[in-house]
């Protein structure tokens, strides 16, 4: 396949993930601040962190003339790497704030199907995404590729804790749930922050 058919395909995953996780936010942010839950409302905004590195690998595939394309792919990657630094910090501050004041949660079922559907079609993303990211050997692309994963594991995290609190009354295992995405957010932001070495793209 040539090069402009890839980049071709890279955008339109982007658009995707653009538009998935606009949808994902606006409906997980109000069904978080309904019930009062701080995985949830942190998962809404791990949505709009995502859109924000969608919209950087619009940027850098839109500039992908030889002569533009490392400087975009540097810059691209440092705002996937900030972004994921400022998710953690958010997350980590709203979980610690509502065990501490005991806030508990009211059960989400909303929150519960947005999960359960991110779970389903954020694999198949990312697996795409990766495939062009093998093919423009593209470090940005790959970072964005892993952010993908993540919403992928914060979704199985998040859908753990609503479920066990819808189901069995347990309100911390919502922030908990939302503690444990803070290390696997921090170490991404760092790793793209660093950059990813060239083998991390096949």
């Amino acid at each position: 396949m040539q090069r402009a058919a890839i980049i071709k395909r890279g955008r339109l995953l982007e658009y995707l993930t653009i538009f998935w996780n606009s949808l994902e936010a606006i409906l997980s942010i109000g069904a978080g601040v309904f019930a009062g839950s701080v995985a949830l409302v942190g998962f809404g905004f791990d949505s709009l962190i995502e859109v924000s590195s969608g919209a950087a690998l619009l940027w850098r595939l839109h500039l992908d003339a030889p002569e533009r394309r490392e400087r975009s792919e540097q810059i691209a990657l440092k705002l996937v790497g900030i972004c994921f630094l400022l998710l953690a910090a958010y997350v980590a501050f709203d979980a610690l704030k509502s065990l501490l004041k005991h806030e508990a949660p009211r059960a989400s079922y909303l929150g519960i199907t947005i999960a359960a559907l991110s779970l389903v079609l954020m694999p198949y993303l990312a697996r795409a995404k990766r495939r062009v990211a093998a093919s423009i050997n593209s470090r940005a692309m790959v970072a964005d590729s892993r952010q993908t994963d993540l919403c992928a594991y914060l979704s199985a995290i998040l859908l753990g804790g609503l479920l066990l609190n819808a189901t069995l009354g347990w309100w911390w295992a919502d922030p908990v749930a939302a503690l444990v995405m803070v290390p696997i957010i921090i170490k991404e932001g760092v790793e793209a922050l660093r950059g990813e070495k060239c083998d991390d793209c096949h």
